[in-house]
């Protein structure tokens, strides 16, 4: 049964790409949009039907803003929970807040995959001291990489400690505190799972991408990817068990190494669409924006089943200054995402390339 009648207005935390194809997502299906973002003239923001701009602390704004909606959703990870929890007294939020919580610091994740999802992770510490960092490397081969717990993206917050010559520096580098300390895991691939979950527990994943990244940001994705170690269907066993472990509802992102005879280890997950799930726009299926509007509204879950090979390019920069002689080759398909003004190191939009059939 679907929960949302077309025409329901669905409410979006945050203004940028992800919150804009989400919105062209939502249309698409027959349902208004609205974005709640601390900045005007977001990206998101100049397609929805319309827009709160106020900040994410701001209870009023955000109770007046949750009272306009059906159902609420969020576009990225960082949002304070303050502001999910708030916003659930007046209306539904998928997914909920149990799921951001998880995401926003490490250590919690780490531990939530291993105890709870049954999912394989490397070995990981809470560290507060140098000395304990110090033992940590000694005891799990040299090398480790050190985190902050909470707010790092695209490679941020992150050092990798080669030996214990190298354990002073980087732990000043991340200030020395809420710190976590991971074992290097020697994969020879990294790949994605996207997945959604429904009201009603069905899940539906895609099938694996392959994701290659430069300078810490993901730069391309292939889907669907080869499989030579036959690891598809263990990754969606997981995938499975970490998603009904949440009770969650919507798309998630979930990325894993893989290593030599086909041991698998989750990284980290990401409680929103991804950005190695963009492929799923231009490969012939129900692509994951769609899925995520249909997975919290209540309607029946979308095909996954591609029926064309897309690799994915990020557009960084002024790459996107190239999007016209990009648009004009064959198989190509370019997303701009209309940003306002060019940044080193900003992602400005993606090329969706056809580069066989399934």
């Amino acid at each position: 049964m679907v929960e949302c009648e077309q025409g329901s207005t669905i409410g979006i935390f945050g203004g940028g790409q992800l919150g804009r194809m989400l919105v062209q997502a939502a249309h698409k299906l027959g349902y208004k949009a609205h974005i709640f973002d601390p900045f005007d003239d977001t990206p998101a923001g100049r397609i929805a039907d319309k827009q709160t701009t106020a900040p994410f602390e701001d209870k009023t704004a955000v109770e007046l803003f949750a009272n306009c909606c059906d159902v609420l959703t969020y576009e990225f990870e960082n949002i304070p929970i303050a502001a999910i929890e708030h916003a659930g007294r007046f209306t539904r939020v998928f997914p909920d807040k149990k799921a951001l919580q998880t995401s926003h610091d490490r250590w919690v994740e780490k531990t939530f995959l291993r105890d709870k999802a049954r999912a394989p992770v490397v070995d990981f510490k809470a560290v507060e001291t140098m000395n304990g960092l110090s033992e940590f490397v000694r005891e799990f081969g040299g090398q480790a990489i050190l985190k902050t717990r909470r707010f790092g993206y695209d490679g941020k917050g992150q050092v990798k400690i080669r030996s214990l010559r190298d354990v002073k520096a980087g732990f000043a580098r991340l200030g020395g505190t809420d710190l976590i300390a991971e074992s290097f895991a020697p994969f020879i691939r990294e790949f994605s799972i996207i997945a959604a979950r429904g009201t009603n527990g069905d899940i539906a994943c895609y099938p694996l991408t392959e994701n290659v990244h430069k300078d810490h940001r993901l730069h391309t994705s292939i889907a669907p990817a080869g499989d030579p170690q036959n690891v598809s269907q263990e990754a969606q066993k997981i995938t499975h068990r970490i998603l009904d472990a949440l009770n969650y509802i919507g798309v998630m992102g979930i990325e894993f190494f893989e290593l030599k005879g086909g041991q698998l280890i989750v990284n980290e997950i990401a409680p929103r669409v991804h950005n190695s799930g963009h492929w799923t726009q231009n490969a012939g299926c129900t692509d994951q924006f769609e899925q995520h509007i249909r997975a919290i509204t209540g309607m029946k879950l979308g095909n996954t089943t591609p029926k064309q090979i897309i690799k994915m390019t990020n557009l960084i920069g002024d790459e996107i200054l190239h999007i016209d002689a990009l648009s004009k080759k064959p198989n190509t398909f370019v997303h701009d995402y209309e940003k306002r003004d060019i940044k080193p190191g900003r992602k400005m939009g993606h090329v969706n390339t056809v580069i066989g059939v399934c």
